[in-house]
């Protein structure tokens, strides 16, 4: 029986080609098959961020995992969209699917891994998170010694994100896009927008950092977050 080929869930970062780790830099450059997802019609940005480093030798392999898709409704598209990698895997190669951020921290790969780990031999190398990004980029320390963090994704219901806030130190509101305005609200009525920084596409050529009340809220795309650092000057 021929052996099959092996998984590499890789982070690359929040955006930076150069936040790549060893490790991954490693792997990416040796392994026969690279797969990268997108949302549908739109380039990769996973693809962007590795393309310094690919070989033109490599077998690429494209999959779309739409967003904003109840769990029930995006099931069978995931399904769907991971057969490419299982064959490859099947056919003895080895395949480095490539992830923004950290693959286990809302990372696009969590959906590859959860079909195909028990499958086949799997490896899962971290990455730099936008949440650690985000902060050094706004040039702002996060938390102090025993200071709570709390992370929120923006599609939470409003009265949940205020129960969250009401009760942490310092908080990275996460997933923005359409939210904003809901978000933005909440922090006023909290009296929270006067420390609250807002940031998009960390790292990246594109990074812009907007106040938080000159934001245009019909542009802030999906790779944008909200930090609110803890009050604590240690």
């Amino acid at each position: 029986m021929s052996k099959k080929g092996r998984l590499y869930g890789v982070g690359i970062g929040p955006g930076d080609p150069e936040l790549l780790t060893l490790k991954a830099l490693r792997l990416l450059q040796a392994a026969p098959v690279i797969a990268y997802q997108s949302a549908t019609d739109k380039e990769s940005i996973a693809r962007k961020i590795i393309a310094p480093y690919l070989s033109g030798n490599q077998i690429e392999v494209l999959y779309h995992l739409p967003r904003a898709l109840e769990p029930e409704k995006a099931q069978s598209i995931y399904d769907r969209e991971v057969e490419p990698i299982a064959a490859h895997l099947e056919a003895g190669r080895d395949v480095v699917v490539v992830c923004e951020g950290d693959p286990f921290f809302y990372g696009s790969f969590m959906y590859v891994f959860t079909r195909l780990s028990e499958k086949y031999e799997t490896e899962v190398v971290p990455g730099v998170s936008s949440l650690m990004a985000c902060p050094v980029a706004l040039g702002v320390p996060f938390t102090y010694y025993n200071d709570v963090l709390t992370v929120l994704p923006a599609p939470l219901p409003a009265e949940e994100l205020i129960s969250q806030l009401l009760t942490t130190d310092a908080a990275a509101i996460m997933k923005i896009g359409r939210h904003f305005t809901k978000v933005r609200d909440i922090l006023h009525q909290l009296g929270l927008a006067s420390r609250a920084l807002y940031i998009e596409r960390a790292t990246m050529a594109q990074q812009r950092i907007v106040p938080l009340d000159e934001v245009d809220p019909a542009e802030v795309p999906y790779f944008a977050m909200i930090i609110i650092p803890s009050k604590s000057r240690l």
